[in-house]
């Protein structure tokens, strides 16, 4: 089973472009039972090792915006720190209730924010070169991104595209490769922050990296015969549903407490 959760959503990162991590978790918690902070610190790995594959190609192809990255990092750094230190907080105080309804909120929020993104208009480049570069303001938005990603796994692809497209004068395809490279690296330091996790599960790790391999190979393959929009408005809808499955466990346990 785990083989196969690695290889389905690998196949649906490389078709629709949803980030690791926001599909990962919630399948870890709600189907495997996987208890929420070892599931964060899995996905965070799984999310680092899928990237780890697209980062070199991007930099091969100058698509990285190296200063860019670096502001970025400045506040995604340290909030990745500090999502994980809440995130083991609430762990260690027994608040269960209240960490499903954040993981809830958190799916919720990211799916409808990607679902209106998405419907957003193309801007010109020729409009888009007369913006006024707001490169500081990156460093303060990335730091609540970083936090989000340090506490649930989720949001950097979607959040660090939509800040670049809007605080920067980046061409789309340096776009992504900055926002991949900058995803792949709180990534990589999250899981670090959360090795006390990974420790107990090491073999569901390795299970979900070997199919995830595949999975983006068929994603890689199929991408140019399968339409991403549908299937990706698809998926939003179905994190939806996710995020309100994680906000009735949380009232469920918030009752049984009761």
């Amino acid at each position: 089973m785990p083989y196969l959760i690695g290889f389905f959503i690998a196949l649906f990162i490389a078709l629709t472009g949803v980030g690791a991590g926001t599909l990962t978790v919630p399948v870890l918690v709600l189907f495997l039972e996987v208890p929420a902070p070892i599931a964060v610190g899995i996905g965070l790995t799984f999310s680092a090792a899928v990237k780890l594959i697209l980062v070199p190609a991007q930099i091969a192809r100058g698509n990285v915006a190296w200063r860019i990255l670096g502001t970025m990092l400045m506040g995604g750094a340290p909030g990745v720190l500090l999502g994980a230190l809440l995130l083991r907080h609430l762990v260690t105080a027994g608040a269960q209730n209240t960490l499903y309804a954040i993981l809830g909120a958190i799916l919720i929020g990211t799916a409808l924010w990607q679902i209106v993104y998405s419907f957003r208009p193309l801007e010109r480049i020729g409009q888009r070169s007369e913006k006024r570069d707001r490169r500081p303001l990156l460093a303060a938005l990335m730091f609540s991104v970083g936090a989000e990603v340090g506490f649930s796994s989720a949001g950097a692809g979607a959040l660090g595209s939509a800040a670049l497209l809007s605080l920067t004068q980046l061409e789309p395809t340096q776009v992504v490769g900055t926002d991949i490279a900058f995803g792949f690296l709180v990534s990589l330091l999250g899981s670090g922050a959360h090795w006390f996790s990974l420790a107990n599960r090491p073999e569901l790790l390795l299970q979900l990296i070997a199919g995830g391999i595949f999975g983006a190979v068929a994603g890689t393959l199929l991408s140019t015969r399968i339409p991403r929009r549908p299937l990706r408005f698809a998926l939003l809808v179905w994190l939806l549903i996710l995020g309100g499955w994680f906000l009735f466990n949380s009232y469920h346990v918030w009752a049984a407490t009761r």
